[in-house]
This record gives C-alpha cells, structure tokens and sequence, in this order.
C-alpha cells in the first residue's frame, strides 16, 4: 500500500512533465530533424511528448551530455537491454566530482552539495566525467552510470517510468549500500526515461533521461 501512495504520486508528477513539454519545454532547444508523426493518432495531451521523442536528433545534440554516456556497450550489457542493473557498492574516496547540476541546469560545487544538506538524505545521480547531472539527452543504445546516495543503506524499491506513447511503469527490489551504490543503465528505447528510488519510506529525487535515436549524417 505505501508503494502504490508513492507510485500514483509520481504518475502525477509525470503528468505535470508532460504538460511542461506540450507547452514547448526544449532541453535539446530545438535541435532536430524532422521524421514520422505518430502523434497525429494520439491523445493531444500525451501527443506533444510523443512528437518531440520520435524526432531523431543530429549528434551534435549530445554534446552537452558527453560526459555522462557511452557509445560502445558491452554484449553482456546488452542482455539486460533498456535495464537498470543492480546496486553495487561505489567507493567516493577520490571520486568526487567537482560539482553537480540540478535538472534546471543550476550548478553547485560538490563540497557546497555535500555540506549544505541540513538532514541527509537519498539522492540519485548521473556520473560525469567531471560532474554529476539529474538530467542528460543520450542516443539510443548507449549506456550511462547512475549513482544512488544512501547514507544508511537498506532494501528499497527502484523505479523506473517510461513515456513513449504511453506511461508504462516498473519496480523492483534492489539492496542499497551505506553511502554511495553505482548501477549500470542501458538506454535501449528511445523515450523519456524517469528513474528514482524508494528507501526506508524516503524517496530520492527524480532522475530524468531523454533517450533519442541519431539522425544519419
């Protein structure tokens, strides 16, 4: 019962994304080309969405996220294709990134995000390079590596919401580590993938990837 209160709050949420992007919310601003509207046959409120996740984009698009994805996935990866893999314990010790960047693209150093949390709390993230993200366009087919912050660790759920021409939605059970967790994701549709988490009743925040597939040329 207490994950079905918490899973029609993030539908709701998840409507609220889509009417933000039927409104002409662009993260790749528009950076694309034209293909197939299937829109056309859709409901007006989800049709927005859709159109704008079907449009294959240049590669150039994806350079703002370059840090945070790779192209070249391994077969075994592919076994668990458009997957989330299991938590596995992430060291930090000399690891830290130099900062993090919130979905609306806000930057904060990584000494200032570690210490200005007045209670400790669940945070999911994107590894960068350099940075970490809550939010990153990648190609289809590439892989990213998501960190789960969990300062006393324990068994939670972990969610993952899927619009392409519908909301689809699935959870499973997963095993955090005190600290930090690092797990594996395979974009392997395209759509907009939400991913967040649920430990000891505290969810994390909501992590947001938009999975696009490459235009030729």
């Amino acid at each position: 019962m207490r994950y079905c209160r918490i899973l029609l709050c993030m539908i709701a949420l998840v409507a609220c994304l889509l009417i933000g992007n039927a409104w002409g919310e662009d993260y790749l601003e528009g950076g694309y080309v034209g293909s197939f509207d299937r829109s056309r046959m859709m409901e007006p409120g989800i049709a927005g969405m859709v159109a704008w996740l079907d449009l294959p984009v240049p590669g150039s698009a994806f350079v703002p996220y370059k840090e945070y994805y790779k192209t070249t996935v391994s077969p075994a990866m592919f076994i668990m294709s458009d997957a989330v893999s299991s938590p596995v314990q992430y060291d930090i010790t000399g690891q830290m990134p130099a900062g993090v960047y919130y979905r609306n693209g806000q930057w904060m150093s990584y000494a200032t995000y570690a210490t200005s949390r007045i209670t400790q709390s669940n945070d999911l993230w994107i590894s960068g390079q350099t940075n970490w993200t809550s939010y990153a366009a990648i190609p289809v087919g590439s892989s990213l590596q998501l960190l789960a912050s969990v300062p006393s660790g324990g068994v939670g759920s972990f969610f993952k919401l899927i619009q392409t021409n519908a909301v689809s939605t699935d959870y499973r059970t997963a095993q955090f580590y005190p600290g930090y967790s690092s797990m594996s994701f395979i974009a392997g549709q395209t759509g907009r993938h939400m991913l967040y988490f649920v430990v000891n009743n505290q969810p994390s925040n909501m992590v947001i990837v938009d999975v696009f597939s490459q235009a030729p040329g």
